[in-house]
């Protein structure tokens, strides 16, 4: 009697299949694909209105808020307060915005939006750098929305159009630095709702013991030690000086340090922590 031997069967791998037919991506491929996602992200923002609540609605009633709650009781009167407060509801604003980076990408991760992607003969890094390049828009109708609602309200900053300019382009990238972070967190993370849970706990204390709101020479001596280093104060403090006085010190060149740093240090981590997924 004759046994007949079966071949063994090969075990496919399909996302070993995938890779290996997937052609190199150029640079300039990169480019387009990850503008195309940047595309996608803002259409995604338009078509959930709910995305821009905190956008458009925060500077509006956080600047009213803060005004007329402690305008008085801080600098005497509303009008007086305002040179004060306004560049520290611009840091409060762009920070808590760039917060939902990390929300939003770890639900698209939830949702398997990302194993589509990994399906597409696309640049790996095109799906995390397009909703990146999609949030400067965020930043920078909040920033332009936080100064609008303070000329309404009477603030009439010195430094002109040109030094208003200025501080909206620092708090813009100090916002898209820190969102690294957020996106990194993101990505390590196991749901929406732990990233906005660890946002929150590294934001608000960052945000509210700063000197967005209240002089420093008002606090108790260690508090105002570590608002003095807090990375926020120097931010802040930058805005005040280009807002209101067209003036370029050294806290710019800080807030620029501290953004370049973090981003070399959290990019590169995002990304590795991205690619893990794929």
């Amino acid at each position: 009697m004759t046994t007949t031997i079966a071949p063994a069967r090969e075990t496919v791998d399909a996302a070993a299949r995938v890779a290996a037919a997937r052609r190199r991506v150029s640079v300039a491929e990169t480019v387009s694909q990850t503008m195309a996602m940047a595309w996608r992200a803002l259409k995604k923002m338009r078509r959930n209105p709910e995305q821009f609540f905190d956008v458009a609605l925060q500077p509006i009633l956080f600047t009213a808020m803060f005004a007329y709650v402690f305008g008085g009781a801080i600098a005497g009167d509303v009008e007086s307060y305002l040179p004060l407060m306004i560049p520290g509801i611009l840091a409060q604003t762009v920070l808590t915005t760039c917060m939902a980076t990390g929300t939003q990408l770890r639900e698209d991760m939830e949702k398997g939006v990302f194993d589509r992607f990994k399906s597409l003969p696309i640049a790996r890094i095109a799906p995390l750098a397009g909703p990146m390049v999609a949030d400067l828009s965020r930043y920078t109708i909040a920033a332009t929305l936080t100064f609008s609602m303070g000329l309404v309200m009477g603030y009439r900053p010195g430094g002109g159009a040109g030094g208003v300019l200025a501080a909206i382009l620092l708090a813009v990238f100090t916002g898209w630095s820190l969102a690294w972070i957020f996106t990194w967190i993101g990505t390590i993370a196991r749901s929406a709702q732990a990233v906005q849970g660890f946002s929150m706990m590294i934001l608000f204390p960052l945000t509210f013991l700063s000197n967005a709101f209240v002089p420093v020479e008002s606090l108790p001596g260690w508090l105002a030690a570590f608002v003095r280093v807090n990375p926020v104060s120097h931010l802040v403090t930058a805005a005040r000086d280009l807002a209101n006085h067209a003036t370029v010190s050294g806290e710019v060149a800080w807030t620029i340090v501290a953004g370049l740093a973090v981003i070399a240090i959290f990019a590169p981590l995002s990304v590795r922590s991205y690619k893990r997924h794929l």
